[in-house]
């Protein structure tokens, strides 16, 4: 079954965190959300698996943490991308909220 074309809508208010695509039947192998990180917050370390990631910053500046071992400094309208098997973690360093958009993506 094809997914069917939509538009949907990622506001969502004072959440910290909405779904936009879940995987099937939404989509073929893609999920995504939108996620609020307040001054200070982080996403919590975790591992992209057998996914790739891409994270598009809508607002605000943070760190996002490759491996333990690897920090890349990002600011708003930055692209992050992030290869299967990697853990990882994104950290608001600024004084305003950090927004932004991931999309996954089974590789095997």
């Amino acid at each position: 079954m094809v997914p069917e074309p939509r538009v949907i809508n990622v506001d969502q208010g004072e959440k910290a965190y909405c779904r936009i695509l879940c995987g099937p039947p939404e989509s073929v192998t893609m999920r995504s959300g939108k996620v609020v990180l307040q001054p200070g917050e982080s996403v919590g370390k975790h591992s992209t698996k057998d996914f790739e990631e891409f994270i598009i910053i809508l607002e605000g500046k943070g760190l996002f943490l490759l491996n333990e071992v690897r920090q890349l400094a990002f600011n708003a309208d930055s692209v992050l991308y992030c290869p299967p098997n990697t853990q990882h973690n994104i950290k608001n360093t600024g004084s305003t909220p950090l927004c932004y958009i991931y999309v996954v993506a089974k590789t095997a």
